[in-house]
């Protein structure tokens, strides 16, 4: 997303922001994959074993898995966040207020 030059967002605020919105879509994307790996039946029969170990290793799988989708483009829901987290910073900063993404806290 490309940002006017008059825009009062600094580069650290820019690459903040972008951070935060991966995360966003990360989070989402591994609630997907869990459900996606939840159907899957356990492999009790074969030599894997099943149990826990195997309920650990899905549950890295698919944080791993949501996690380099979010890294390379995804969905595009970090995309679209993007828009709305920049005018958000932009009218804190407008403002002198300072917003700090992902807790909701304004302060001066």
């Amino acid at each position: 997303m490309q940002v006017a030059t008059t825009s009062s967002i600094t580069p650290q605020q820019m690459a903040h922001l972008r951070q935060q919105a991966e995360d966003m879509e990360g989070v989402f994307l591994n609630t997907l994959t869990k459900e996606m790996f939840a159907g899957i039946k356990s492999s009790e029969d074969t030599n894997f074993g099943g149990g826990f170990g195997e309920e650990t290793w899905r549950s890295m799988q698919s944080e791993q898995l949501a996690n380099t989708m979010a890294e390379h483009g995804g969905l595009g829901i970090a995309d679209q966040l993007m828009g709305e987290l920049v005018a958000l910073q932009e009218a804190a900063n407008t403002s002198k207020t300072l917003f700090i993404p992902g807790t909701g806290v304004y302060g001066k």
